[in-house]
C-alpha cells in the first residue's frame, strides 16, 4: 500500500514516483493507493496504482493548473525606492515584480503556453488512469472539488475507506489471512543509543555528516551530481534551515571528485534549479564540458535559465513531461534605495571620478551612460547563453534564437523543439549514462551522490550567515531601507520564498533566472 499524503513534489518528480510504481506492478505486485489529501500532482501519483481509496473526510482536488505571481513596484513606490530591471529577451520577465504591478502581454502569454500544456497533462493522465474519453476527463477536472463519495461515483476513485481497510483488502486480493505491515518500509534506520563514550562517538559522527560507505568490489559506478536551487558564486548551501542553493565552487568540486574517480564511467548531473548567477553557471559549465567521461543531463521539476545553461553542457538531456525548462535570456540591474532613504533623513554625499564610477551604487538609479554599460555586459552574457545552446543542442543559432528571448517550455514542449534529447526519469538518464560510457544495459551499477550532504552539526554551528532565507537576507540588506524591504515582503504568509528572488535581482549582476518565481499548482 502507498499512503499519499500530500507530498511537497513538483510534477518531475511525481513522475519518478509514477515509474517506480510502474515497476512493482511489472514485477506482479498490486500497489493500493491510500491517498490523503488529494492535489493535483498526489493524484497523478495514485493514479499509477492498481487501486485509489481515500478516507471519508479528505476532499478529492483535481482542479487543474494555476500559477501565481506577487508584485512588489506599488510598496516600493510608497518607499521611495525604484528597481531598474532590464533584460535580453521579450519574455525574459524575471525583474518584473519589482518594476510592475501586473504581467506583461509577453510573460502572460508564455505562462498560458506552459500552464496549458500542463493542464492537457492532467487531463491525459486522468483519462489514461481511470479510462475515461479525455472530454469526460476535462468536464471533472472542471468541476474539480469531490467528496470522496462524489469522487468514487465519477470514477476518479475506487473507494472510500479508512488505512487498515485498505490493507484488509489487499490482505484478501493477495489470499492472506494474517499478514505482518511493515510500516515506512525503507525508511532509514539511525541507532539512537547514545549512551557512554561510544555513544558520544556516534552522535559526533551523525551530527558532522558520515561518509559514504566505499562500495565494495571493483564494479563501476555513476556518479550523480546534484544542482540543487538557485545557482550562486562561491560555496553550495545545504542547511536544515536555509534551504538548498548550487554554490558554483561546490558543485564544480563534486565534478572534479566524479571525473578523478577512476570508477566512475559517467556523470548525471540532477538539475533541480530555476537559475541565478550567470557567471557562477557558465563556471559549472566549463567544468562539466572538462569532465573527460560522459555526462548526461537529468532535468526535474526545474531546470531553466542558469539551470539550462549548465544543462548544455551535457551530451544528452532527459526531462520529464512535466519539467519546466529554457528560459534562454539574461535579467539582471539594481534596486535603487536612495529615494526611500532620503524620506527617513538618511543622506549620501558623494566623491566619484569617472563616468560609470556609480554605475552599481544602490543609492541612485542608473545614468544613461551606467545602463548601456549593464545593458552590454547582459547582451555579452546572451550571445554566450545562446551559442553555447546552439553548439550543445547541434541547432542552428537561428533556431535558437527563436526559441530564446526568455521562453519557458515544460519537458514535452522541450522535447519538440529539440531542446532535450528524450523524456523520461532519473534512471532512464542512469541508463543512457551507461550506454554513453558503454556499459551493457543490464550491468548493475553504483550510484555515487554528490555533493555529499553536510551534517546537522555543520548546518547548526557552521552555517556562514546562517539562519534562514529571511535572517541571511536581512543580514545581508546592507542599509535599514533594504532590511524593512525584506521584512515586509517576509511578514505576509507564503511570500517568504520571494526574498532570496530579491537578493539576487539587487545584486546588479547579470542573472540567468526564470521570468520570476513560478509556484505551479
Amino acid at each position: 500500500m502507498l499512503a499519499i499524503e500530500s507530498p511537497d513534489l513538483g510534477r518531475a518528480r511525481a513522475d519518478e514516483i509514477r515509474a517506480a510504481i510502474g515497476r512493482v506492478r511489472a514485477a506482479g505486485k498490486p500497489v493500493a493507493a491510500h491517498l490523503v489529501g488529494g492535489g493535483p500532482v498526489p493524484y497523478m501519483i495514485a493514479l499509477a496504482c492498481d487501486t485509489i481509496a481515500m478516507p471519508p473526510a479528505a476532499p478529492l482536488e483535481i482542479t487543474g493548473v494555476r500559477t501565481e505571481m506577487t508584485f512588489f513596484k506599488s510598496m516600493l513606490d510608497r518607499l521611495g525606492v525604484k528597481a531598474e530591471i532590464l533584460q535580453v529577451g521579450e519574455f525574459k520577465g524575471a525583474g518584473e515584480p519589482l518594476t510592475r504591478d501586473s504581467m506583461s502581454p509577453q510573460l502572460r502569454r508564455q505562462y498560458e503556453a506552459f500552464v496549458g500544456d500542463l493542464f492537457e497533462q492532467l487531463v491525459e493522465r486522468v483519462a489514461e488512469g481511470r479510462k475515461l474519453p479525455g472530454e469526460r476527463a476535462r468536464e471533472l477536472i472542471d468541476t474539480g472539488v469531490f467528496t470522496p463519495a462524489a469522487a468514487r461515483a465519477a470514477g476518479l476513485i475506487d473507494a472510500v475507506a479508512y488505512e487498515d481497510e485498505v490493507i484488509d483488502g489487499l490482505a484478501k486480493r493477495l489470499r492472506l489471512e494474517e499478514p505482518k505491515v511493515v510500516r515506512d518500509y525503507a525508511e532509514r534506520k539511525i541507532d539512537d543509543d547514545f549512551s557512554g563514550l561510544g555513544g558520544l562517538v556516534k552522535l559526533m559522527e551523525m551530527l558532522s555528516g558520515q561518509k559514504q560507505a566505499t562500495p565494495a568490489g571493483k564494479g563501476k559506478r555513476i556518479a550523480i551530481v546534484h544542482v540543487i536551487g538557485e545557482i550562486r558564486d562561491g560555496k553550495g548551501r545545504d542547511d536544515l534551515l536555509g534551504g538548498a542553493a548550487a554554490g558554483s565552487e561546490t558543485v564544480i568540486k563534486a565534478v572534479r571528485e566524479a571525473a578523478r574517480d577512476e570508477a566512475v564511467a559517467a556523470i548525471v548531473l540532477r538539475i533541480d534549479s530555476p537559475g541565478g548567477s550567470a557567471l557562477a553557471s557558465d563556471l559549472i559549465w566549463r567544468e562539466v564540458k572538462q569532465a573527460g567521461k560522459p555526462v548526461v543531463a537529468s532535468l526535474s521539476d526545474i531546470a531553466a535559465s542558469g539551470g539550462y545553461y549548465v544543462a548544455v553542457a551535457a551530451e544528452r538531456i532527459v526531462a520529464a513531461p512535466g519539467t519546466l525548462t529554457g528560459s534562454i535570456g539574461v535579467v539582471g540591474g539594481k534596486v535603487a534605495i536612495g529615494g526611500g532613504l532620503e524620506k527617513l533623513g538618511i543622506h549620501t554625499d558623494v566623491v566619484s571620478k569617472g563616468r560609470n564610477a556609480g554605475w552599481l551604487s544602490l543609492t541612485e538609479p542608473f545614468t544613461d551612460a551606467g545602463r548601456a554599460a549593464f545593458m552590454g555586459t547582459m547582451q555579452d552574457v546572451y550571445r554566450l547563453f545562446t551559442t553555447k545552446v546552439a553548439a550543445g543542442r547541434k541547432l542552428d543559432l537561428e533556431q535558437v534564437q527563436a526559441l530564446a528571448e526568455g521562453r519557458v517550455f515544460t519537458g514535452r514542449m522541450a522535447k519538440e523543439a529539440g531542446l532535450v534529447d528524450r523524456l523520461g526519469t532519473l534512471d532512464d538518464a542512469v541508463a543512457e549514462a551507461k550506454q554513453l560510457a558503454g556499459l551493457p544495459a543490464d550491468e548493475a551499477v553504483e550510484r555515487l551522490l554528490l555533493p555529499e550532504p553536510r551534517g546537522l552539526f555543520e548546518d547548526l554551528f557552521g552555517m556562514v550567515g546562517g539562519g534562514d532565507s529571511v535572517a541571511r537576507a536581512l543580514a545581508a540588506a546592507g542599509s535599514p531601507l533594504r532590511a524593512a524591504i525584506v521584512a515586509r515582503i517576509a511578514a505576509f504568509p507564503g511570500l517568504g520564498g520571494e526574498i532570496d528572488a530579491f537578493e539576487l535581482l539587487a545584486s546588479g549582476r547579470p542573472l540567468l533566472m526564470l521570468p520570476a518565481r513560478i509556484r505551479v499548482k
